[in-house]
């Protein structure tokens, strides 16, 4: 059984927060964040993303160390140079494969490498990573000095505020201080506690209370730290809102479900002049990329299955999505019924 690490007092961080200057925020920064969600954010969804924003940082679903070590490499890694900024999220708590990981993430052209330390499913558990991780900061330090010993990019970790009871601030404070010392600069807060048994991931990202105080503080005590807020954010105006007190927001599933929202990113977070035409040019601006794919063999449905809340509050978007999801028209379907079904959509917009 993992003990509790010890609590470190107030004070004592804060002296060795002193001890390091103020992190210069990266150059694109990190300011709005697109979270890694298996199953989601495959390379698909991501180079869809691309055609809506162009500054949001992005980041890869979790990949587990051993499936790039011993797996499809190709598979796991492979990305269109358009995505970046984009990350890898690793899960393990090896020090070797870790180190090894990013070395291999900095050479695929990776921007980031993050290590997932807020998972809280079973199964990630029984690998001894993910969310369990905040139990033991100083196997977290390691693995962070493994990798940042072993690449020149940016080594990032994701966690939560606190493990099942443990509601102390003081608990977040002093992990996020040690695994500082072993020089990560950047922590991205899921502002929830992790309970690691009886409720299901799904469950852990909604029942727990969100503690957005806690994130705030923690700027404010380590102001040296580049944070980035996280959980129950669906909204500009609830991501803005947060700004003041944090160097920037990471949105998941509302990303995910109502992409359209990501239009207005490049000019709201980082005062771009530039944001689609509209959802059905942002769409057809993707069709060299799918005519390729599918021409390498990926069936549309890979595709098409990240694009189906386009058109979300938008009269027609059920036929959108129908269309899209029906596996009988997507078996061996191409190009034209992505554009049979902009067609449609464009027709009722018409009100023809």
């Amino acid at each position: 059984m993992r003990s509790r690490p010890p609590v470190v007092s107030r004070r004592a961080i804060l002296f060795s927060a002193a001890r390091f200057p103020r992190v210069n925020i990266p150059s694109p920064s990190r300011r709005f964040c697109i979270a890694p969600m298996l199953d989601w954010t495959d390379r698909f969804y991501r180079r869809f993303a691309r055609e809506l924003t162009r500054d949001a940082w992005l980041y890869t679903e979790m990949v587990n160390t051993g499936a790039i070590i011993h797996g499809d490499r190709m598979r796991q890694l492979r990305f269109d140079d358009i995505e970046n900024p984009l990350a890898l999220q690793l899960g393990g708590s090896e020090l070797a494969d870790l180190a090894r990981c990013a070395k291999i993430a900095e050479d695929w052209g990776y921007d980031e490498v993050n290590l997932n330390v807020g998972c809280p499913s079973e199964r990630v558990q029984s690998g001894s990573f993910g969310a369990c991780l905040m139990l033991e900061p100083t196997l977290v330090s390691d693995c962070v000095k493994a990798m940042r010993d072993a690449c020149s990019i940016d080594v990032t970790v994701k966690h939560r505020i606190g493990i099942d009871a443990v509601e102390d601030y003081g608990f977040l404070l002093n992990f996020v201080a040690e695994v500082h010392e072993a020089g990560c600069n950047t922590f991205i807060v899921h502002s929830r506690n992790a309970i690691l048994k009886g409720l299901s991931p799904k469950e852990n990202r909604e029942i727990p209370p969100l503690k957005y105080d806690y994130v705030y503080r923690l700027k404010r005590d380590m102001p040296q730290l580049e944070i980035i807020i996280n959980g129950g954010i669906d909204t500009h105006e609830a991501a803005l809102g947060h700004l003041p007190y944090v160097d920037g927001v990471m949105i998941g599933r509302e990303a995910y479900h109502n992409p359209w929202m990501l239009a207005e990113v490049d000019a709201r977070y980082y005062g771009r002049d530039w944001q689609p035409a509209g959802r059905a040019d942002a769409m057809r601006a993707l069709r060299g990329f799918v005519e390729n794919e599918l021409a390498d063999g990926v069936p549309l449905r890979l595709i098409a299955r990240h694009v189906l809340g386009l058109f979300q509050g938008v009269r027609g978007a059920r036929n959108w999505r129908r269309t899209l999801s029906d596996s009988k028209q997507l078996k061996d379907a191409g190009w034209p019924l992505i554009e049979a079904a902009l067609a449609e959509i464009e027709t009722v917009e018409d009100g023809a």
